[in-house]
Parts: structure tokens; sequence; C-alpha cells
């Protein structure tokens, strides 16, 4: 199966392995793809003025971003360098090492500057603000363009769940049928604590790794109770009642 997942504004700093290569990449074929916008990122955190920097990164204090080197500085696997509210109910570092093995291998990770990635990939420290463009380049549109067809090809024959954000099927969107989720408190759509609940879920999928949509069902997750199953072309929205 595969997992589809949103990365996190928040991250920790430093590394411990290796700079970027192109092991880091989920389509090493397309590496010059990824390089292209990766350039063009070093280029502009170097060559630009603090307002434009603090536009592209979303933070006032800009301090230590200032010297960020994608190419040069030391990397740690994504799924350890993030650290928003989906990746701390996810709890990787706690899970047993089949299941770390699990999720390493097959969830992909849409990242706002790297695109699709293998969460077990090792990445640097960087700073992208969600949907801001780099001076004038379009980051998901590119990456959408250049990496569809790859995906497509990817997911055909597997289990696919998709967990990310809606804003990341500007990255992109899946034509293989899918899982998507939705939950609902009080009859009402949350938002904020959704991540909470992805994360929940990927860490009990890395528990069962379920191959196909029965074996998923067989599941209980805390505090979730499925209240609808809504059939689409080629997806599945499963609506989960949160129960406390």
């Amino acid at each position: 199966m595969k997992i589809l997942f949103s990365p996190s504004e928040t991250k920790i700093l430093g590394g411990f392995d290796d700079t970027l290569d192109k092991t880091s990449y989920l389509f090493p074929k397309l590496y010059d793809k990824h390089y292209h916008v990766l350039k063009l990122y070093q280029d502009y955190v170097e060559n630009s003025s603090d307002d434009n920097l603090t536009k592209l990164f979303g933070v006032k204090d800009i301090s230590n971003l200032k010297s960020v080197n994608i190419f040069k500085d030391k990397t740690i696997k994504a799924i350890e360098r993030y650290t928003g509210v989906a990746y701390d109910y996810l709890g990787y570092s706690e899970l047993k090492t089949g299941e770390k093995e699990f999720l390493d291998k097959n969830m992909v990770v849409f990242s706002n500057l790297f695109g699709p990635i293998y969460a077990g990939y090792a990445i640097p420290n960087y700073k992208l603000k969600q949907g801001e463009k780099i001076d004038s380049f379009a980051v998901e549109k590119y990456y959408k363009e250049h990496f569809s067809s790859e995906l497509d090809d990817m997911l055909e024959n597997e289990f696919t769940i998709d967990l990310r954000a809606g804003f990341y099927l500007k990255f992109y969107k899946p034509k293989v049928e899918h899982i998507t989720m939705k939950f609902l408190k009080g009859g009402k759509v949350v938002s904020h604590w959704a991540k909470a609940y992805r994360g929940n879920i990927a860490k009990e999928l890395a528990k069962y790794q379920p191959t196909n949509e029965k074996e998923f069902q067989m599941i209980r997750f805390d505090n979730l109770e499925i209240k609808e199953i809504i059939k689409r072309k080629n997806s599945s929205e499963y609506i989960f009642d949160i129960q406390s």
C-alpha cells in the first residue's frame, strides 16, 4: 500500500546524515526536475532582500534561515524532520522497527519544496511557506505537471490512502482508486484537529499494514467511528465521527 501525506511547516534543525543526493528523490530519473526547483530556491535565498525572504519563509525572524544551504547542509529522514501536529500524533520514534521501515518506504510526503518524496528519504532543513512562489515560480504547478504521470504509474497497483490536506491536490490529484477521509465533530467538519487524526491513522496503518479496503475497514481507530462512505469515480471518502 501507499500513504500520501502532507509535510509540516515546523521542522527540527540540524541533521545527522550526509548531504542531499539523488537517493533522496522518489524518482531519480527526474532528478533534474527536482534540481531545477532547488536551484531556484537556493539562488533566491542567497540573493533576495530580507523583505522578500520574510514573505518566502512566512516568518518574521529569518536570521537563522538566511544561511540555509540545501545542497550543503546535513540531512535527516523527512518523517523525522517534520514536527507538526500530524507528526506528533504519528509518533514515529515510538514505533517498532518494522513499522518505521514500512512508513519509510510506503509513505509519500508532498514537500512544499522537494515535491513528492518517501518519508524515509533524507532532506535538509528548509523553509517555504505553503503556496508561496519562488519569485514568480509556482512550485506546486511545476510538480503537478512533471510528476503526476510517474505517480499514477507507481500507484496503479497499490492500495492507496490519501491523508493529505486539500492544498496538496495542487501537487497531485490521484487518478487511481484511493481512499480519502473527513472528520466530523458534532456534525461539523474539523480542520486543525484533522491533522491529529491523520497522524493517528498513519500510525495505525503502519501497525496493521492493510493491503485492501476490506482489511482497512477492520482497523478500529481510537475515538473514530465510520459514519458514511461516499463512493466517487476513483475514490472512496470515509466520513468519520469523532466520539469524544
